[in-house]
This record gives structure tokens, C-alpha cells and sequence, in this order.
């Protein structure tokens, strides 16, 4: 047996109990981590709530991602050994004394992260990675937005923006943020609690607009977001915070040669998230190893007061990451 942050009934914070659960058993192609941290995140919230259940097959207790020590490896699994400390994306199991990932799906911890850090790294950059380097093909001198510039995909996607050689502008709720979000390497920050964003936009960039956004909010930003792209801008949307539908100007589209494209990345088949992983490791790897790139930690948490957890990422008080720590 082992401990686990269980959900009985699916409600508010107060639904996350530290309880005994079995341990998981691994299949040929997975490893099993003693989970030392894990990272919260906003989907985590939504399964708490019975409105985001994990992919078939995987775990029901909640957590994307988490950072400890392999203790077991599958038959055919390569590159990893017991002892080895590792960060893995998972589709679900992170809120747990073990968890269970494929081999594929995890990445070792350089010397330069601690466990706390690592368990803040697999989701949110993989994620930027994923959306802002795969499907819109960022490249050296172009500009990206980023909404939510604060959170743990905003703080992940400046810095890696920015060791791309991308300029970046991001929105956030306060000047404060706004003013953390310069500091970690955003060229151009805005309070969208001062007016919509995308005049903002158009200013920062003299009227050209910027080559691709990534949203989390959806049908709210939608007019706003297609206003802020430049000519063969690409909006990529990973979230519906603030809406589901939104009036689309398909002229706008055509005329400009707009793409919207929608993304996921929880239920991707493990073959695609290693491809995914591997392109991270490629691209990135080095900035990583170096310490470039570290996710800012809001909060160090025990896992046993997951509640508490839970209520400062629905306040969106964070600027960074928050994570669960097991003894």
C-alpha cells in the first residue's frame, strides 16, 4: 500500500483526502518513480470537480507530472535504471508516494534542478514546447503572446521563448505580475485589468501584431486574439477558462492567412508524447542541464494539505509553480 491524495466524491478543495491506496504495477514499456514532488496544475482542479477524467487506462488519482527516484523498470524499457531520478509527464498518479510513467515520457533531472523544481518542469514545458515550437513553428525574430503570463505555461513559455531568440509579450492580472513577467525575460507586459489587450498589442509591436499566441482562456479572447495576429499569425488554444464559443471573423482569417489550431496534450498516445519529450531534450536540453531554465516555485506544499494547494491556484494568487511535496 501507499499514500495518495484520493477523491471520493468529486466537490471543492475539501473532496482531496490523504488516504492508502495499492501501489501500481508497471507494464514492459513504464518505470516506477518514488514520487519526491508534483506538480499542481489548473486540469488537476477540473478532475477534482469530475469535469476532466484521465485517458483510459490511467490512473484515476489526480497529478500530470512529478519528479523522484526510479525503483523499478519495465522489461523493455531503455535509457533509464533504478536509482535514477527523473521527471515524468503522466496521465494521471502524480498525487501519490509512486506513479507510473512510460519510459518515453520521462525525462532525467540535471544536477542543476531540485526534485521541487523538476516536478514543476514536464507539464507546462512540454506544453510550450509542444504548441508554440511544433504546431506553430516559432522561429529566431518573430514575436509571440502569451495570456496568463504568470502561470506555470507562462513563466515556462517566456523563458523558453526567450532562449529561443522570440520576443515576448505576455498578459496578467496585476501590475505586480506584470512587473515579475519583465523580470524573467518578457519584452512587453500587460495588465489586461486596464483595457483589452489587443490595442496593447498593436502599440507594443507598432501595428504589425505578433506571430503566434498562446491561449488558455478561449471564446472571450477570440476577437481580441485574432486582432493581435500579424500576417500569417498562428493562434494556438489550449484552454476554454473564460468561454466555449466565440463569433469568429473568417474574413480576417482568409485575408490574412491566419491558423488556428486546437491542442491538447493529456490524451496524446505515449508514442507521440516521447516524440515530444525527445524534441524538448533536443532543442532544449543543454539550457536545461545549464540551469537556464528553471520553474519558478509559488509554493512548496505537503501533499497532505493538497486543499490548500488547490485553493491558491483556483485564486490564481501564484506567479509560477505550486507543488506537492512527499516525505
Amino acid at each position: 500500500m501507499m499514500k495518495a491524495i484520493v477523491v471520493k466524491k468529486p466537490g471543492d478543495e475539501n473532496a482531496l483526502k490523504l488516504g492508502e491506496v495499492a501501489e501500481p504495477s508497471i507494464k514492459p514499456d513504464e518505470i516506477l518513480i518514488r514520487v519526491r514532488a508534483a506538480g499542481v496544475n489548473r486540469a488537476d482542479l477540473l478532475q477534482r470537480q469530475g469535469f476532466y477524467p484521465p485517458p483510459p487506462g490511467a490512473s484515476e488519482i489526480i497529478g500530470m507530472e512529478c519528479a523522484g527516484e526510479v525503483v523499478a523498470v519495465g522489461a523493455a524499457v531503455t535509457g533509464w535504471k533504478i536509482g535514477d531520478r527523473a521527471m515524468a509527464l503522466l496521465p494521471g498518479g502524480g498525487y501519490a508516494e509512486k506513479a507510473v510513467a512510460h519510459y518515453g515520457s520521462a525525462m532525467k533531472i540535471p544536477a542543476t534542478l531540485s526534485f521541487e523544481e523538476a516536478a514543476g518542469v514536464p507539464e507546462v514545458f512540454l506544453t510550450v514546447f509542444l504548441n508554440f515550437f511544433m504546431l506553430a513553428a516559432i522561429k529566431r525574430g518573430e514575436t509571440a503572446l502569451i495570456h496568463g503570463g504568470g502561470s506555470g505555461i507562462g513563466t515556462a513559455s517566456i523563458q523558453l521563448l526567450k532562449e529561443a531568440g522570440v520576443g515576448v509579450i505576455v498578459t496578467a492580472g496585476s501590475d505586480e505580475k506584470c512587473e515579475q513577467c519583465r523580470k524573467l525575460g518578457a519584452d512587453v507586459a500587460i495588465n489586461y485589468k486596464n483595457g483589452p489587450f489587443a490595442p496593447a498589442v498593436q502599440t507594443a509591436t507598432d501595428g504589425r501584431g505578433v506571430d503566434a499566441i498562446l491561449d488558455s482562456i478561449g471564446g472571450a479572447y477570440l476577437a481580441g486574439n485574432i486582432e493581435s495576429l500579424a500576417q500569417g499569425g498562428r493562434l494556438v488554444l489550449i484552454g476554454l477558462m473564460n468561454g466555449t464559443r466565440a463569433e469568429l471573423d473568417l474574413a480576417a482569417v482568409l485575408r490574412r492567412h491566419l491558423k488556428i489550431f486546437g491542442s491538447t496534450l493529456r490524451v496524446r498516445p505515449a508514442a507521440e508524447k516521447a516524440q515530444i519529450v525527445a524534441g524538448f531534450v533536443e532543442r532544449f536540453g543543454v539550457a536545461l542541464e545549464a540551469g537556464r531554465l528553471r520553474p519558478p516555485i509559488y509554493k512548496v506544499v505537503p501533499a497532505a494539505d493538497a486543499p490548500t494547494a488547490h485553493r491558491m491556484m483556483q485564486a490564481s494568487e501564484h506567479f509560477g509553480k505550486i507543488i506537492l511535496k512527499f516525505d
